[in-house]
């Protein structure tokens, strides 16, 4: 097996969302917010708190799915690694 320079086991996540953290329900929170704003009937400091609020839980996902990409990539290196004679 090649070193490499990143030594992390597969499994073990890389960021720090927390235990109970669901990428679907994120997604939910966040279409809900862009109803209630597009629903018109917030005051524009509450538009910019939920729109503060829906950017936080993107970044949230947009970390969920780096993470799980690099896994993803570390796992077929390693097969790729296991495979070659």
């Amino acid at each position: 097996m090649n070193p490499k320079s990143d030594d992390r086991e597969p499994t073990q996540p890389i960021s720090a969302l927390p235990t109970d953290w669901r990428y679907e329900a994120t997604i939910a929170s966040v279409e809900s917010i862009i109803n209630e704003i597009e629903g018109g009937d917030l005051d524009l400091a509450e538009v910019f708190d939920r729109f503060s609020t829906a950017i936080t839980y993107l970044g949230e996902c947009e970390t969920f799915l780096g993470d799980r990409q690099a896994q993803m990539e570390l796992l077929i290196e390693e097969l790729g690694d296991a495979t070659e004679f």
